[in-house]
């Protein structure tokens, strides 16, 4: 990235080390020695969080069960079982297998309970059509993140892995015992 010092116009080449994930960089002058300070224009495949969301992308705050419309045909995939399990956060230890290919977890009124003050009435959604899984965040109050970044919608495979609150959830898709 190619920038000028603010004080005397020097110019200065950082490079991607240098800057890293930093949103901002700051960096010395050769030529003055002037403190300056620069915004990192992001990549457009990175993903951009805005807090507090905009009204286009909220959810209205609706009972969950009835606002997902806008993903038909929802089914579990036959010969194979999806499991969540609590890998990290105060529920860690919890396993839940899922029976139906819609579920929303949440810290209450939800069909998976999980027992973390960070985690909302309804937080988050998991939808399975066949082999495609996909993870909703229901307009929750601490958000859901996939590698530290909030998302609002995701697919996972197996071994995907999500934190709402301080909880993180491991995704496991295996294949069902026969018997």
């Amino acid at each position: 990235m190619q920038t000028a010092c603010v004080h005397c116009g020097m110019k200065h080449v950082l490079n991607d080390a240098q800057i890293g994930k930093h949103p901002r960089v700051q960096f010395l002058c050769t030529k003055c020695g002037g403190k300056n300070v620069v915004e990192v224009p992001r990549k457009t495949e990175q993903t951009q969080v805005i807090s507090p969301l905009p009204s286009f992308a909220r959810s209205g705050g609706a009972v969950p069960a009835a606002d997902f419309g806008q993903y038909e045909g929802l089914a579990l995939p036959a010969g194979r079982t999806i499991t969540l399990s609590v890998i990290g956060g105060p529920a860690k230890g919890q396993v839940f297998p899922l029976d139906k290919p819609r579920v929303v977890l949440g810290r209450s009124e939800a069909d998976v309970l999980i027992d973390d003050p960070e985690v909302s009435r309804w937080h988050c959604a998991i939808e399975v059509k066949n082999d495609v899984i996909r993870l909703r965040d229901l307009d929750s109050t601490n958000g859901t993140f996939i590698n530290q970044e909030r998302i609002r919608a995701a697919e996972l495979k197996h071994l995907s892995e999500f934190r709402i609150g301080s909880t993180i959830v491991l995704l496991t898709v295996t294949a069902r015992l026969a018997g």
